[in-house]
């Protein structure tokens, strides 16, 4: 009986292991999310379809092809100044832009064959 439920405590130990890096991601992916929702969405095409609502704003997707993704976190961290005419200046936390960071690789990173589902 000792054995089992020791047993049994160890694999409960060895899945939650494992399984905590991908449910980690999704959650900052999720995070990254909900801050292009938030913040970036009236002006950009923050998924891996659709047309910028201000044709002007690149959509996030084109990010990862016009600049090395981590290249921008220190415009999101001092604001960004440069962009668009009309792109609002924005400050954001290091964990913030960890995720938002996260979220729009994540849009560059599978094959542009298979859209997001929206």
């Amino acid at each position: 009986m000792r054995l089992n439920c020791a047993l049994a405590a160890f694999l409960t130990i060895v899945l939650a292991a494992s399984a905590s890096p991908g449910a980690a991601q999704s959650s900052r992916q999720q995070r990254g999310e909900a801050i292009a929702t938030k913040h970036c969405a009236r002006c950009h095409a923050i998924y891996r379809t659709g047309n910028s609502p201000m044709g002007l704003a690149p959509p996030f997707r084109d990010l990862t092809k016009r600049y090395p993704v981590d290249n921008l976190a220190e415009a999101l961290a001092e604001g960004i100044v440069t962009g668009h005419p009309a792109m609002p200046r924005f400050t954001f936390e290091p964990r913030e832009i960890g995720a938002l960071l996260h979220y729009i690789s994540s849009l560059g990173s599978l094959d542009e064959r298979a859209p997001r589902r929206r």
